[in-house]
């Protein structure tokens, strides 16, 4: 068990000058392969088989410590939503923002270690293409697309926050109050999206179900190939897995009443025709596929309106 009082990091710094590098695990505390990867990779830095020798680099190897220490997703609530600092924190998740947020700020790249709950492949997920719009501008995507490049997976995922803002104008339409889910679009910032916001870049690795014996490995890999894609440490790069599985998410649809049921026990990226049944309301009304794409976070335990899953197409971005 680790202490509920602190946030703790390590930080290794190399002599000569290069890129600052966060490396984050647990902010989900259910979510262990990035802590174990991080693990990992500490002890073959302090055996010396990786060198720091540019650069810094910090990890992170729980950022929730209650979450995780009861191996739950969440303690208080959910620290990847609404991820900001403030001066009043009212719960767990607030204090751990007032600490995480200024050592986001002080990086250039984050490198964020997450899984999922249903079986599937790894994936990343990256942000938006350069632009200076109000709701995520940004000014690295070349950089970010290809660190997604070297992390050692295929499927790349974008779109998060377009798909979330419209799912809080669709809540504001359905007559939501805040005292269910938030109506601001800033309730879908996490952790890549502050690091965005402060200048820097970065992508959420997905490495693949909470379960997934193999995904310890996917984490350790990713995080040693941002190593060496970034030239912190002198070690080999590995070319990218290709070809790529380039998706948009398109459309977030949330669970109205505990009536709602999936029709089938769907996986993250499950392919959907057009038309195809995915959902019943409570009430009888289907939901189907506006055309053909994927499902994309499918949740069975979707508490109402909350998200329940996303639809996702094929992407037109080149990596």
């Amino acid at each position: 068990m680790i202490s509920n009082a602190n946030l703790r990091s390590h930080r290794i710094s190399g002599f000569a000058p290069g890129p600052k590098l966060i490396v984050t695990g647990a902010v989900h505390g259910n979510e262990v392969a990035g802590t174990k990867g991080i693990r990992r990779v500490l002890a073959e830095i302090d055996s010396g088989d990786i060198e720091i020798v540019r650069g810094s680099v910090t990890f992170v190897p729980v950022c929730n410590p209650l979450a995780y220490n009861q191996m739950r997703r969440m303690g208080d609530r959910n620290l990847n939503r609404r991820l900001q600092p403030g001066a009043t924190p009212q719960d767990f998740e607030d204090r751990i923002a007032n600490v995480l947020c200024p050592l986001l700020a002080a990086h250039d790249v984050l490198l964020d270690l997450h899984s999922f709950r249903s079986p599937g492949q790894p994936f990343v997920m990256r942000g938006p293409a350069d632009n200076r719009g109000p709701l995520e501008p940004f000014a690295h995507a070349a950089a970010e697309a290809q660190l997604a490049a070297h992390v050692g997976v295929q499927r790349i995922v974008e779109g998060w926050m377009p798909a979330y803002a419209e799912g809080i104008a669709k809540r504001k339409a359905r007559g939501l109050t805040p005292g269910g889910v938030h109506e601001d679009p800033s309730y879908g910032v996490g952790t890549t999206e502050y690091m965005r916001s402060q200048g820097g870049y970065g992508v959420t690795l997905e490495c693949g179900q909470h379960d997934d014996p193999e995904g310890p490995e996917v984490a350790y890999v990713a995080i040693r190939q941002t190593l060496a894609l970034l030239g912190l440490a002198d070690t080999p790069l590995a070319p990218p897995v290709r070809p790529f599985e380039c998706l948009v998410l398109a459309e977030v649809i949330d669970r109205h009443s505990e009536g709602d049921r999936f029709v089938k026990p769907w996986t993250s990226f499950d392919p959907l025709g057009a038309d195809e049944l995915i959902a019943v309301r409570a009430d009888g009304s289907e939901l189907r596929a506006p055309e053909a794409g994927y499902i994309v976070f499918p949740d069975v335990s979707a508490l109402p309106g909350h998200e329940w899953f996303y639809l996702a197409q094929a992407s037109r971005r080149p990596v």
